[in-house]
């Protein structure tokens, strides 16, 4: 044995047996001052610089051990406040900073409380606030090969990445402010810059370094949730928690103050210090490059997310993605292909990124063709969320807006072909906001392709989606926000707008220093000081007159050509029709069908709504003719589907018009002025004297309690309850035969989805009419042969009917009737709220299910229905 080795393990040794057997204070304080000698570095230190050393590395982690073994013991109560602090806290602050760790996490996750575990656990604060974590990141930087083993350094790396869910483990709830993860993840950050700029001045110095640890520990940190992103998605979920606790009356402690990651702590400074430093970019760069494979990801993704735009990116990352086949498929696939969460400055940033370097730009190339392959997908345009189409449309624009003319030569074929089948499955959608985005890509693409001179052109109803795709074409002209770390200093120009006080005294200045054209000009013309006169009351003459009878009404709705007569008559139908309810019962059917076949040939303000009310009126006034004549003509042929669509909309209109009760039911004919009330004599109206001396009565009188204030509203029969199936049934009469120009179950999914949309309504309406249950069965047939229909409309469409099924069919004819479809209707439910890929269809899916449940639980704890089942 080496003789050094032998001399302090002799020493070592005679410690640990004086410390363990003697009770004497002096031989304590002796023992635990030979101990501290061999961490002392300065020239008067006792030991060695060999002793030192193998104390170091064979026997330091050993003594620290002893120590936490009798932290207990009489001796250290003995010590003096000065003592303990100097010999015993200083043996874990003063010698190698892993071993330390090590050893006080090992005996934190072991202990419980006690006076010794707040010992351990003060050593431990004191230890991350002198800054020992950058001490030993910078241990392990300035090594050029690794010198522990891949055991001790996984065990390290471990314990540094998760020390705030080791110390929660063991103190629970009254965790330290310093252990808290909003506090040490940023110190983290904090430390592992400093000893990013360690190593930054020993390159500078000409010495060897290695970032492999520090590289290691920043992938571990961002895969176990605390980077950018992650923070985001906590917040959500504790915004979800305290929603679900509400409902369920459980209190919910509040959140602790905002945050910051390691990323937002980190992206900062590596903007400003690689701004201008070659040597800090090519460390960025390293330190990347040498995060593990499967970590890889998490750390891309937070950095998009962190810094300020491409080229900061660049900066930080270089050009790994070329050398680096994860962080190339990250970049260029999953995060504009397979993730859809992030903003657009997330897209701004990669594509940017791409476009950046030379060497970069056949990626962007090969992104735009991915890209455009996704959008054009049909089977992409049905089976995927609105979201992430919306999300792909962004990505397609800002990576088309990026290419050159050269290399938008080279992909013209492809942006073509995406083009015109992508615009084709769009538009065949049937939800509007895809369609919008379907024209929207179109215009933009033709517009950046200029074919022959030619650009699409649609109209369509702009919206917040659709403004933000168009100004996606356009290049961004704003420059990359990178504030200098931990300042928040505004530039002039951003002080300026978000000032109002500055705003408004430049206004001010400048309104008195700039007299208005209107003060220049007011000596010029007299005329401006004569007040207008007011004619906003004043109508238009109009030479035709209304008509006062329903029959002329419709005899100049079939044969007159004047548009004045026809605007006439169409405002004026709906009021002579429940104005006159048996003229209107003779001429109904033949009224409707010249409703339904009549055109807006004139231009007429708000046709559409004239046209429908009118025929709703009709229907509620003579319910049943109309209502055959209705469903038989949706079935017919040579009919648009406008017109279909037509048919279902005014049935659900005037079957909840007739399901109203009295006191919502319109009271005046539409178009026709209420005449003011007059105020007779008393004596001339009995009935009003009474009213009268009542209200007297009743304001001299005093009462303890009054009871109800209001009377209850009088009971009125349910009209739409004994007709409920003639709305009902005969449109589940021909759905499964295709016609020559309808086709229900084939391409006309769009008329699918709003006739089961209006079965369900209907089905609703008549919850506790006698042919609910019948209505119920046959409604549940239906929609479960599209259960699993690939367009969104009609999976939401049949979600919507058995909810209403559930809601509206008495529970004792849910168990009998259904009893044997009730199991296969929740396994498929739970299907659909796990797995479909609308956030609308799942969130039917949820209420149905708990719907089901409430349902069969209230009749199955009801003896009655026990009884009758059996």
């Amino acid at each position: 044995m080496d003789p050094t080795s032998a001399e302090v393990r002799a020493a070592v040794g005679q410690c640990f047996r004086t410390l363990s057997s003697s009770t004497v204070s002096e031989d304590i304080v002796g023992a635990l001052r030979t101990l501290n000698s061999f961490l002392d570095d300065g020239p008067e230190s006792p030991a060695p610089p060999a002793q030192r050393a193998e104390f170091r590395r064979t026997h330091y982690s050993r003594s620290l051990r002893f120590l936490v073994t009798n932290i207990q013991a009489d001796w250290t109560h003995g010590l003096s406040a000065p003592q303990r602090a100097q010999l015993w806290d200083g043996l874990f602050l003063e010698g190698p900073p892993e071993q330390a760790l090590l050893v006080l996490m090992e005996a934190i996750g072991e202990l419980r409380s006690s006076a010794g575990l707040d010992r351990l656990l003060s050593i431990t604060e004191e230890f991350l606030q002198r800054g020992l974590l950058a001490e030993l990141l910078g241990r392990h930087c300035l090594q050029a090969a690794p010198a522990d083993s891949p055991q001790l350094r996984e065990t390290l790396l471990s314990r540094v990445s998760a020390l705030p869910d080791i110390t929660a483990n063991t103190l629970g709830a009254h965790s330290r402010a310093a252990f808290l993860p909003q506090q040490y993840y940023p110190l983290l950050a904090t430390e592992m810059l400093a000893a990013l700029q360690r190593t930054c001045l020993a390159l500078r110095d000409g010495t060897d370094c290695s970032l492999s640890f520090v590289a290691q520990l920043f992938g571990k940190v961002c895969i176990q949730g605390h980077s950018g992103e992650f923070y985001a998605y906590y917040t959500r979920k504790y915004s979800f928690v305290v929603h679900t606790c509400s409902i369920l009356r459980f209190s919910v402690p509040p959140p602790s103050a905002p945050t910051a990651s390691v990323l937002a702590v980190m992206a900062p400074h590596l903007c400003v210090r690689t701004r201008s430093d070659m040597v800090w970019q090519r460390v960025c760069w390293k330190l990347v490059e040498s995060v593990p494979e499967r970590w890889m990801e998490s750390v891309l993704t937070g950095l998009v997310t962190a810094v300020g735009g491409p080229d900061t990116l660049g900066r930080i990352i270089g050009n790994l993605v070329l050398t680096n086949k994860k962080a190339q498929f990250v970049l260029t696939h999953k995060l504009l292909l397979l993730q859809y969460k992030y903003k657009t400055q997330v897209l701004r940033t990669i594509l940017g990124y791409l476009a950046a370097d030379r060497d970069r730009r056949p990626l962007l190339s090969q992104v735009v063709r991915s890209v455009s392959q996704a959008w054009a997908n049909p089977s992409a345009v049905k089976h995927t969320p609105v979201e992430q189409q919306l999300y792909v449309s962004r990505a397609l624009l800002l990576s088309v807006s990026l290419l050159t003319d050269g290399e938008l030569q080279e992909l013209r074929s492809d942006l073509l072909q995406c083009m015109l089948g992508g615009m084709q499955s769009h538009l065949d959608s049937s939800v509007l906001r895809i369609r919008n985005m379907g024209m929207v890509v179109g215009e933009c693409l033709s517009s950046r392709m200029d074919l022959n001179g030619t650009r699409l052109k649609f109209e369509y109803e702009q919206d917040e989606e659709t403004r933000e795709l168009l100004a996606l074409m356009t290049p961004s002209t704003f420059s990359e926000a990178e504030p200098e770390p931990g300042n928040s200093v505004n530039s002039p120009v951003e002080t300026t707008e978000s000032d109002p006080s500055t705003q408004s005294t430049l206004s001010k200045n400048k309104s008195e220093s700039q007299p208005s054209k209107a003060e220049a000009d007011s000596d010029l013309d007299s005329d401006d000081e004569l007040t207008p006169y007011d004619m906003s009351g004043d109508q238009e003459m109009s030479q035709a007159s209304p008509p006062r009878y329903l029959r002329d009404c419709l005899e100049t709705l079939i044969s007159s050509e004047d548009p004045e007569r026809v605007e006439l008559s169409l405002r004026a139908a709906e009021a002579l029709v429940r104005r006159n309810v048996f003229a209107a019962r003779e001429i109904s059917v033949q009224m409707t069908k010249v409703l339904l076949h009549m055109e807006d040939k004139y231009s007429i303000s708000g046709f559409l709504n004239l046209r429908q009310s009118t025929m709703v009126a009709l229907t509620v006034t003579d319910c049943i003719p109309v209502t055959q004549y209705l469903t038989t003509e949706f079935y017919s042929l040579n009919y648009s589907l406008r017109q279909r669509l037509d048919i279902l909309e005014v049935l659900a209109a005037a079957a909840q018009e007739l399901c109203a009760p009295a006191s919502d039911r319109r009271a005046a004919p539409i178009g026709q002025a209420t005449p003011p009330e007059s105020t007779p004599y008393p004596g001339d109206n009995p009935v009003h004297w009474k009213e009268v001396v009542e209200k007297r009565i009743q304001s001299k009188t005093r009462r303890i309690s009054k009871g109800v204030a209001q009377p209850a509203e009088k009971a009125a029969p349910n009209r739409y309850a004994p007709v409920a199936g003639y709305f009902f049934f005969p449109l589940l009469r021909n759905y499964d035969r295709p016609q020559v120009t309808f086709d229900l179950l084939g391409s006309d999914h769009l008329v699918l989805g709003r006739l089961i949309h209006t079965l369900g309504l209907l089905m609703h309406l008549a919850a506790n009419a006698p042919v609910a249950a019948q209505m119920g069965r046959a409604l549940l047939d239906f929609v479960w042969a599209v259960r699993y229909h690939a367009d969104q409309m009609v999976r939401r469409g049949v979600l919507f009917a058995v909810c209403s099924v559930f809601v509206s069919m008495p529970s004792q004819n849910l168990l009998v009737d259904l009893g044997d479809q009730l199991f296969e209707t929740r396994t498929w439910l739970a299907d659909v709220a796990e797995g479909d890929p609308h956030a609308d269809c799942r969130n039917l899916a949820m209420q149905s299910l708990m719907l089901l449940e409430r349902t069969l639980k209230k009749q199955l704890q009801d003896p009655q229905a026990l009884s009758l089942e059996s």
